[in-house]
């Protein structure tokens, strides 16, 4: 076979095919490695083979020839996969598997232009040279298989029009740090920059896809989430679209409310004309959000917010349906509804709901976020005034419909905006949280634009990173490593550039900061506890309470160092106000594990020295960036011991950590019978969390009676996720293959358990 078949080398030489070259490489890579049969991935290689083929060709095949026995009964395969990938990899970027020393590296990235340029203005030779000596290139044998993909795809730095690699892993994880901490002393910034290259690389501390793409680049804008609000006038729906642009550009998702924009038919210029309504300015915003790529790393989204009260809510709420035409729907986009206690009183009591413009209530909108009180007051004087326009709708028909939209498409997302301003780091009588953002789990202060140079608008940045809970041998862990996230994306936000003057101002004086979790579902399994039955309650109260503590503690010695944020007088905790003082008591129904740290010393150390950041904690979804440390998403059951994602290059798949060691103690979402221990849980972690929580609604047709999800059950659902305190609710999952559309809207009803306001809340 070696004489028969020639193969062109990547210098474009041709020899003959060496197979037992291709042996060594595939042994090498098996090392260590259980269950895994080198012959078998060579059997399944060979077989591929033909004269001419390119050397990069074959070990491609080779590469997929492993990841294809990827499975629950042989999971190192994804290791043996990851090891030919990373060889490949580091063939493409060096030219050969030993990388270069960190000096000769940079230098030529530097001259590349990949690298930013202030590298080498920052850092010696010599401190080159010591960041060098810290770095382990044998991590990367620790990726699996879909890390490694991952990296290829997203984060590594590389020519994304030819496919030509730069750099490998622990290049990426060690500049990060470098830049990160480039401003501190030169006496502290190594040890620093030693302690989290360490923590990232042996993924204790996950970092979201703009810090992992873009820090070391020239490109420094590493926020995850912008959020932008828009004013009933023109020209701040012009500077809003404008807004959007810049930001999508640069790798963020989006948070657009457009909630104060008046309904169709309104007057406008003292009733010179009839406005147009929202739905042409939904579209503008539309056209904004996919106007840009955002470097190939990902490609532009975003989420648009209004109030479940908006005369055109009926309207809004099927923008994202199937049925229609196209001027009657923005499908690109998705939608947040914003609900408070008044709209699901009128819900148990079988009320109604009136629907009014914005323009024709004054103080309504703002006292929906501000003030509840205020607003319930408003809201039925309004209703009281037969000379406002308004519609008038049944509560069950309204909250029917919007689950519907949101069971069919899955993507109708809810915003209980009283929670996430009465458990709020934010005072909101003057920095009320109006709007959360793509994945639903930031809940910052916005103010509109009049223009784009307006720095009275405030556009609110998040920068997020994640503890991987899967990694902790112990909750003492996160003292240490809350204190090198918080430093380390503080830093950023003095980094990085600001394209808009409302987002650098708004950032500088609350340096906002969201740090979440992954890995929750192995962190479960290890503990032999598990969602549905309560046993892992006590766990999660444990841990969040230790998460934000230890954020909270890290922010305040950082405030000692170098200041409070110049807006931590409007935050609740100047006024002395903790999460645990704001949290839902209905969470001591179902779990009354105590609190185990020194919250009153802590309480007192704020309020004498302040916060470097106003928030700390948000859990997103983390759904790429989990994958490159091996864990499970987010907070999320894993659907099946082995994930199978699809990407650019293909089907990625993954299987659950130490899958046959904790097999029998995995939860699968689909084997979970109903959403209560689940929200119960996000309840827990919400009475710690200061922002909001990525947490999603599950549902499997199959089985009910009637092979669809009653509308009771999506509102009973919602209404325990209200109780608890909980303050977003992000995807709407169905099972594939199963339907769950209602087709008795006109005769739902709410739950019989919350009839009659029997359920409280």
């Amino acid at each position: 076979m070696n004489q028969e078949i020639t193969v062109l080398k990547r210098d474009g030489r041709k020899e003959n095919l060496n197979l037992d070259k291709i042996h060594r490489v595939v042994t090498w890579a098996a090392e260590g490695l259980t269950n895994v049969s080198v012959s078998l991935v060579e059997m399944r290689s060979h077989i591929q083979f033909y004269d001419g083929m390119r050397t990069e060709d074959i070990h491609e095949t080779i590469i997929k020839a492993a990841a294809d026995l990827i499975s629950e009964e042989s999971p190192d395969y994804q290791y043996l996969a990851a090891r030919l990938a990373v060889f490949h990899l580091r063939k493409k970027a060096y030219g050969q598997f030993e990388p270069p020393t960190l000096v000769k590296h940079v230098k030529n990235m530097v001259e590349k232009g990949k690298y930013d340029a202030h590298i080498l203005e920052d850092y010696s030779e010599d401190e080159l040279d010591t960041l060098d000596s810290y770095i382990d290139h044998w991590r990367d044998m620790n990726f699996s298989y879909a890390a490694v993909k991952q990296l290829e795809g997203k984060y590594l730095v590389q020519n994304r029009v030819t496919g030509e690699i730069y750099e490998s892993a622990q290049f990426l994880y060690m500049m990060v740090a470098a830049c990160l901490f480039a401003a501190y002393p030169k006496e502290t910034r190594l040890d620093y920059i030693r302690r989290f290259y360490d923590a990232v690389s042996q993924f204790k501390i996950s970092l979201p896809t703009p810090i992992m793409s873009g820090v070391r680049t020239p490109t420094r804008q590493f926020s995850s989430c912008v959020l932008i609000e828009c004013d009933d006038s023109l020209d701040s729906i012009n500077a809003t679209s404008s807004a959007i642009v810049r930001y999508v550009s640069q790798r963020a998702g989006i948070g657009i409310n457009a909630g104060r924009i008046r309904a169709l038919g309104s007057p406008i210029r003292g009733g010179e004309a009839f406005h147009t309504g929202c739905i042409p300015f939904y579209k503008y915003f539309q056209t904004a959000v996919k106007c840009c790529s955002q470097g190939g790393v990902r490609g532009g989204a975003a989420t648009l917010f209004y109030p479940i009260w908006h005369r055109e809510v009926e309207s809004l709420l099927v923008l994202k349906n199937n049925r229609g035409v196209e001027e009657n729907r923005v499908r690109h986009m998705d939608y947040g509804v914003q609900i408070n206690k008044l709209m699901y009183t009128r819900l148990l009591k079988g009320g109604n709901i009136s629907l009014f413009s914005p323009s024709d209530v004054p103080g309504l909108y703002d006292a929906f976020f501000e003030d509840q009180e205020k607003f319930e007051r408003l809201y039925t004087q309004y209703e009281a005034d037969a000379s406002i326009q308004r519609e008038t709708v049944k509560a069950v028909d309204l909250f029917s419909l919007m689950m519907q939209e949101r069971a069919s498409t899955g993507r109708i997302y809810i915003q209980n905006v009283d929670h996430c301003n009465t458990h709020s780091p934010f005072d909101a009588s003057v920095a009320p949280i109006r709007q959360s953002n793509l994945c639903l789990e930031i809940a910052l202060p916005t103010k509109p634009l009049n223009n784009v140079e307006d720095e009275n608008g405030e556009i609110a940045l998040c920068t997020l990173s994640a503890f991987n809970l899967g990694a902790l041998e112990s909750l003492d862990e996160l003292s240490e490593l809350a204190d090198l996230t918080i430093r380390a994306l503080d830093a950023l936000l003095d980094y990085q550039d600001y394209p808009l003057p409302a987002a650098r101002k708004a950032t500088m004086n609350r340096r906002t900061l969201g740090v979440g979790v992954i890995n929750f579902a192995y962190y479960l399994a290890k503990h032999g506890v598990r969602y549905s039955d309560g046993s892992a309650n006590g766990l999660t109260h444990r841990t969040f309470e230790a998460i934000q503590y230890h954020l909270l503690r890290a922010s305040v010695e950082l405030a000692k160092e170098k200041g409070a944020c110049p807006a931590f007088n409007e935050t609740t905790y100047s006024q002395g106000i903790l999460p645990i003082d704001t949290y839902k008591k209905d969470l001591d129904g179902i779990c009354d594990e105590p609190l185990h740290l020194d919250w009153e010393t802590l309480r007192k150390d704020i309020q004498t020295h302040g916060l470097r950041n106003s928030t700390l904690t948000a859990l997103m979804p983390s759904e790429t960036s989990s994958q490159i440390s091996n864990a499970t998403n987010g907070i999320e059951p894993p659907r099946g011991y082995v994930s199978v994602k699809a990407s650019k290059d293909g089907i990625l798949k993954q299987v659950v950590p130490e899958f046959h060691k904790y097999k029998n103690n995995y939860e699968l979402l689909w084997n979970i019978g109903s959403n209560d221990g689940y929200l119960q849980l996000v309840g827990i972690m919400q009475k710690f969390v200061d922002q909001a929580i990525s947490a999603n609604t599950n549902y499997d047709p199959s089985r009910h009676q009637s092979g669809k999800v009653p509308m009771n059950q999506l509102l009973k659902d919602l209404l325990t996720a209200y109780k608890l305190g909980v303050k977003t609710l992000y995807y709407h999952n169905t099972r594939d293959g199963a339907s769950d559309g209602q087709s008795d809207l006109s005769t739902a009803q709410a739950d019989d358990d919350c009839a009659g306001g029997a359920c409280k809340i």
